[in-house]
C-alpha cells in the first residue's frame, strides 16, 4: 500500500518521466497529425459534398487538437519537437486530385487505423497526462468512425463486410485437417478469416488510389516510380484477397470509385506523399502480423507471410529514397553506450 501512495505522489508532481513507449509514441502522434492536417486541409479546401465537408472540417478540428496537447506534453520535458509537416508541404491551391467519395472513405479508413494505434498507445502508457491525452483520441476518433460510417450509409457507400449463415449449434475441431488449406477438401473460411481478408482488401483499395494519385502529380521521376510501384504492388495483392474471397464465393467489394481525377498539379510535397505511403504501409504489416494470428488455416498464413515478405521490401525501398533526399526525420533512439564510452 505504502508504495502505490509513495508512487500517486510522484505521479501527481509531474516527476515522472516519459518511457520510451511514451516517447515514440508522442514523436509517431506529433509526426502524424501533422500530416493529416496538410491532408485534411487541402480535402476541405476541395470537397463538394456539404456533409463530407463536414466530416473533414471536424477530422481536421481533431487533428490540430491532438497536436496541440502532444506538444504541450513534449515542452513541458523539454523534448525537441519534431519538425513533421508544414504548410510548405501543402499547395491549398492546387486542383482537384480525389473524389468526394474517396475523400469521405480516406476519412474512414484514417479513423479506423487511428483508433488502433491510439488504443495501443494507451495500453503501453503509465504516466497520466499521456493515457488521458489517449483516451480523449479514442473517445473523438470512435465519434469521427461513428460520423463516417453512417454518412457512408446514408448515401449506399458502405461496403459492409460479407454475411454468413448462423451456426445451428456449438461444435468442437475433430480433425486436424481443420487447419489443412490445401487440395478440395479444404474447410470453409471461418468468419476472423473473412473479417481479415475482407479489412485488408480495403485497406489495399485505399493504398492503390492514393498511390495512383500520388504517382500522377509527383515531381521527382525517383518518388514517381517507387509510387507506380506501391499501385502494382496494392493491386496483386488486392487481387489475392479478392480471389480467396471469391473462391470461397463471397462477394468480393470493388473501388470505391475511380477515386481520382486527371489533375497533375501536386497538392503535397513529395516528401509528404512517401510518407503517407510508408505510414500505410506500416499500417499494412501490422494487419498481416494480425491477420495470421486469426487465421489458422495454413495456406492463409502462408501467403500473409509472403505479403508481408513483399511490404517489407517496399517499405525499405520508400525508407532507402526517404533517406536519400533527406526527408526521413530520426525517431528518438536509446543511447549507444559504445559510442559514450569511446570504444
Amino acid at each position: 500500500m505504502i508504495a502505490f501512495f509513495q508512487e500517486d505522489i510522484m505521479e501527481n508532481s509531474q516527476d515522472t518521466r516519459l518511457t520510451s513507449a511514451e516517447i515514440g509514441g508522442l514523436w509517431s502522434c506529433y509526426l502524424n497529425n501533422t500530416m493529416s492536417i496538410c491532408t485534411l486541409k487541402y480535402f476541405k479546401n476541395i470537397v463538394e459534398d456539404e456533409q463530407t465537408k463536414s466530416i473533414i472540417e471536424y477530422a481536421l478540428e481533431l487533428s490540430n487538437e491532438y497536436l496541440e496537447r502532444v506538444t504541450n506534453i513534449l515542452k513541458a520535458e523539454e523534448f525537441p519537437i519534431p519538425q513533421g509537416f508544414t504548410q510548405a508541404d501543402v499547395n491549398l491551391e492546387a486542383p482537384r486530385l480525389f473524389t468526394d467519395i474517396f475523400i469521405l472513405n480516406f476519412a474512414k479508413s484514417m479513423a479506423k487505423i487511428g483508433l488502433g494505434t491510439y488504443s495501443l498507445c494507451y495500453s503501453l502508457s503509465s504516466r497520466n497526462d499521456v493515457r488521458e491525452l489517449y483516451r480523449y483520441c479514442m473517445k473523438t476518433t470512435t465519434d469521427l468512425d461513428e460520423r463516417s460510417v453512417n454518412l457512408l450509409k446514408n448515401k449506399g457507400l458502405y461496403i459492409r463486410p460479407p454475411y454468413i449463415t448462423y451456426p445451428r449449434k456449438v461444435r468442437f475441431v475433430t480433425k486436424k485437417k481443420f487447419l489443412d488449406g490445401l487440395g478440395k477438401n479444404k474447410r470453409p473460411l471461418t468468419a476472423h478469416e473473412i473479417t481479415h481478408l475482407f479489412s485488408n482488401l480495403d485497406t489495399n483499395i485505399l493504398g492503390h488510389m492514393l498511390a495512383i494519385g500520388f504517382a500522377q502529380v509527383a515531381d521527382d521521376k525517383e518518388v514517381q516510380k517507387i509510387l507506380w510501384k506501391g499501385k502494382r504492388m496494392s493491386e496483386k495483392q488486392r487481387k489475392v484477397f479478392s480471389d480467396k474471397l471469391l473462391d470461397e464465393n463471397l462477394p468480393s467489394p470493388g473501388t470505391w470509385d475511380s477515386g481520382v481525377t486527371k489533375a497533375t498539379e501536386s497538392p503535397f510535397s513529395d516528401k509528404l506523399m512517401l510518407y503517407m505511403i510508408s505510414f500505410l504501409t506500416a499500417a499494412s504489416l501490422g494487419n498481416y502480423g494480425l491477420a495470421m494470428g486469426a487465421s489458422p488455416r495454413m495456406d492463409l498464413g502462408s501467403s500473409y507471410s509472403k505479403l508481408m515478405t513483399e511490404v517489407s521490401s517496399f517499405a525499405k525501398e520508400v525508407a532507402d529514397l526517404m533517406i536519400e533526399k533527406g526527408w526521413l526525420e530520426e525517431p528518438p533512439q536509446a543511447e549507444n553506450r559504445e559510442d559514450l564510452a569511446d570504444l
